[in-house]
């Protein structure tokens, strides 16, 4: 096995959120000595407020999955070392994807959107994400989610005021395309191959990735003969990074990677 020990955190933003939701995140790990990094996706480096008010926007709305994954290989093998790889939502499912690349010391999915073949028809999944795939509708226009589909997909549970907060601070227009490409061979993942060390989190309440979908993605792993782990948090919904209860899923995480070998 590959030696983990790297002292660079790469994070993967998902879908439909700013890139600024790893800013507490990345002030944890620096304070226990990590560099680290959130690189913006294409066509999305500005202020939150910024890009919804360019919406729609049709550079957002071009954006698609293979792209976006070799985006993120080029930033990964520019670092000065290979660096640890922790991914929310499509973020997740992108370090997935560049580990079975061969890129990163180890990986961390929080809740993430499943390899291509992994599906469920549970009620919340299906009414989380049928606005962002958005049939029936232009490919070619970006896609902003209301507040109250932000509330029902990201922020479930809160308060009011938490979820406003949340949804003005970080809700930003998504391509409909980098929604639909997740179910297609650019998210496939061969399962039996081996690969760097990997942990997907899940949670209790997540109605757009439900903890179900999370753990029939770590089971399909079984015969690849490496590390891979599994943690469902209660209570987490969807908008995990930004919960009052991230640093605990922080601090888990962390102690995970320093015991890897």
């Amino acid at each position: 096995m590959e030696n983990s020990r790297s002292k660079t955190v790469v994070f993967i933003t998902g879908a439909f959120v700013h890139h600024s939701c790893w800013d507490e995140w990345q002030t944890f790990f620096k304070d226990k000595g990590y560099r680290t990094i959130a690189p913006p996706w294409p066509h999305k480096n500005a202020a939150a407020e910024t890009l919804r008010n360019s919406h729609p926007n049709k550079d957002i709305a071009s954006n698609r999955l293979s792209a976006l994954i070799d985006h993120y290989d080029q930033v990964v093998r520019e670092q000065a070392e290979k660096p640890i790889l922790i991914g929310h939502s499509i973020g997740g499912l992108i370090v997935q994807l560049l580990l079975q690349r061969g890129l990163g010391v180890a990986g961390v999915a929080i809740h993430p959107v499943p390899p291509q073949g992994i599906m469920t028809f549970k009620f919340s999944f299906l009414k989380a994400g049928w606005g962002p795939l958005g049939f029936f509708t232009s490919t070619r226009q970006s896609f902003l989610m209301s507040f109250n589909q932000w509330k029902y997909a990201f922020t479930n549970g809160m308060d009011y005021e938490a979820q406003k907060e949340a949804y003005y601070k970080f809700a930003i227009p998504e391509s409909k395309l980098i929604v639909r490409d997740t179910i297609t061979a650019a998210a496939k993942v061969v399962f039996e191959n081996p690969h760097a060390p990997l942990l997907i989190t899940s949670g209790s309440t997540d109605h757009t990735i439900p903890a179900s979908l999370n753990e029939s993605n770590y089971r399909k792993y079984r015969n690849s003969n490496s590390v891979t782990a599994y943690k469902e948090f209660q209570g987490r919904n969807h908008f995990v990074l930004g919960q009052p209860t991230w640093k605990e899923d922080a601090a888990y995480i962390l102690d995970w990677i320093n015991k890897l070998p």
